[in-house]
């Protein structure tokens, strides 16, 4: 596959110009072409670099196992996604009623609506963001769901929501800076925003080093650590709240994990490895495949 590649000059959280190369990681899940993953020499953030343009990124989702924009995959991977995305809901509702009354919520990166569909049942007026049209039209008639462009974020205005999530999705996004400074005009004072992200310093992530699969070059852009996410949110007039671990996604990535290296039994090791991940992170230091953030404006 050749696409137009873009080339990132300086780190996005701290401006510092001096990117290192510290991985050389395979798309394992679509093209097999190669890509490096740089390091900040100044604080440490992790991006992938060169990536390819937004226009050309596209292709590199065309397939129907790329199961959070798909609803008609088929196989093992596609039924334990389907289950955890089921578990998920519960738990992901659970976090929000703990923290924040019923409002106007807005899910970017909303996918098939599965989750926005379930805010709306409990009550909440929902709007989501997809850029995927097959996943957004799956949304819209099945779910009576309103979904936009990605272009409509921009058009909010000021103080228009109490609750925007980004499940997985901020790892995605081109323009890192410009995005969350979107987010701090269009939440309200007392609002909340949820960053649902991978974290490479869990165990599994080191135990599978280049063959994590929640690396996930060239989609994933971003490979955010605690720190960096409390550097953003810091540059962005944010507060951390909140941390909270996602134990499920430990034995979906280290299962994917075991598939790209070929392992023959690897699922008793994936089950294995996501165990212990799970069982190193504790809730006063949560650190498992992926986190939950926490942000709240910080408007002092």
């Amino acid at each position: 596959m050749e696409h137009m590649k873009e080339i990132i000059e300086k780190c996005p959280v701290c401006e510092d110009e001096n990117l290192l190369e510290h991985y050389q990681l395979k798309d394992y899940f679509l093209s097999q072409e190669k890509f490096t993953i740089q390091k900040c020499s100044a604080c440490g953030f992790k991006l992938t670099n060169p990536r390819p343009t937004k226009e050309s990124i596209v292709s590199y989702y065309k397939s129907e196992d790329y199961i959070s924009h798909s609803n008609k995959s088929k196989g093992l991977f596609a039924s334990l996604y389907k289950l955890a995305r089921y578990i998920n809901l519960s738990s992901k509702y659970s976090i929000i009623s703990k923290n924040i009354n019923i409002g106007k919520a807005l899910d970017i990166g909303s996918g098939t609506g599965h989750f926005l569909n379930y805010l709306k049942n409990k009550q909440w007026e929902v709007q989501g963001i997809e850029p995927d049209k097959d996943a957004s039209n799956f949304a819209r008639e099945n779910f009576n769901l309103q979904i936009d462009a990605e272009s409509k974020i921009s058009e909010f205005k000021d103080d228009s929501f109490d609750l925007i999530t980004m499940w997985h999705v901020l790892e995605h996004v081109h323009d890192l800076n410009r995005r969350l400074t979107e987010l701090e005009h269009i939440i309200k004072p007392e609002g909340m925003i949820i960053l649902a992200l991978p974290n490479p310093e869990s165990y599994d992530a080191n135990y599978y080093v280049k063959y994590w699969a929640a690396y996930d070059v060239p989609r994933h852009l971003y490979h955010f650590t605690k720190k960096d996410v409390l550097s953003l949110a810091k540059k962005h007039n944010f507060i951390v709240e909140k941390i909270y671990p996602m134990r499920l996604d430990a034995f979906y990535v280290s299962l994917l994990s075991e598939k790209y290296l070929g392992k023959k039994y690897g699922f008793i090791r994936a089950f294995l490895v996501a165990l212990r991940s799970n069982f190193k992170s504790s809730s006063k230091n949560p650190n498992t495949s992926s986190l939950i953030y926490i942000l709240r404006p910080n408007r002092a």
